[in-house]
């Protein structure tokens, strides 16, 4: 019997976590196939429902339901508690359990930079999706300061109810930073970011959380003005690599032929 996982979502198209998993299934022997479902809210119940009657075997959420599928939970990690925000969901005996593998995947990337947060000034645009869990990740980390602005100022305020420290900027406003992670979707369609950073000198770094495409505006703005750029790839390895370990008790590979495969079509 072919077990089935599935990432949820809306937008899903860009997603290439099926590419990825069924990869990972392929070396190491799981009889499993990885799919991705664009979902509408109120299909989160059914879905959930198709786990507890292992009909679905596992899933990943991205945005916008990672914090929608919680009460349809019936345990959260501590993770996933302590940022309301859950990213991979296994049935566990017979309770529905959501995970937060988002962090650690933030974390294992910004390790492999070698870039030292400690005591920097991070500035984050956005305020949905993974940005709680970069936040629990970033504080974890012992930075200095966390600036945050987003189109939407509820959802900043929101946060800041959340995590206290935060500090929140009106959206088009700009502020020194050490590093600026751009956890918008502005660059998945090849969107700029309209704000000025050629005034705060170089040797920043720029972090954009999408992976695809490879180099959004924003990095190559980044890049142009003589700071250190990356994209959210390694980011989302990690998350999945965390994830495909909960369900299968499995470490699948990180290689050079899991990056080559990331590569876009």
């Amino acid at each position: 019997m072919m077990k089935q996982y599935f990432v949820i979502g809306n937008p899903i198209d860009h997603s290439l976590s099926p590419k990825l998993h069924n990869y990972w299934f392929k070396t190491n022997n799981i009889k499993a196939v990885y799919d991705k479902k664009q979902t509408n809210e109120e299909d989160l119940k059914l879905i959930l429902h198709e786990i507890k009657e292992k009909k679905i075997n596992g899933i990943n959420v991205t945005v916008p339901f990672k914090k929608a599928v919680i009460p349809f939970l019936d345990k959260l990690s501590n993770e996933a508690e302590q940022t309301q925000s859950v990213n991979t969901i296994i049935l566990k005996n017979n309770n529905l359990e959501g995970h937060n593998t988002d962090i650690s995947g933030f974390t294992k990337a910004i390790k492999n930079l070698n870039f030292n947060l400690e005591s920097k000034k991070i500035f984050i645009l956005g305020a949905g999706g993974v940005v709680p869990s970069i936040i629990f990740a970033l504080n974890k980390m012992n930075v200095s300061q966390i600036i945050i602005s987003n189109r939407t100022k509820k959802k900043a305020e929101d946060l800041k109810s959340q995590f206290h420290s935060l500090e929140i900027l009106d959206w088009g406003d700009i502020t020194d930073f050490d590093v600026i992670i751009n956890a918008t979707s502005l660059g998945l369609n090849k969107e700029s970011i309209n704000l000025d950073f050629s005034k705060f000198g170089n040797n920043k770094l720029f972090y954009d959380v999408i992976y695809n495409p490879i180099e959004t505006n924003f990095l190559r703005e980044g890049k142009k003005l003589g700071n250190k750029t990356e994209n959210g790839k390694l980011m989302f390895i990690y998350q999945a690599f965390e994830a495909f370990k909960l369900w299968h008790g499995v470490e699948p590979p990180i290689n050079s032929e899991v990056l080559e495969l990331l590569k876009n079509d």
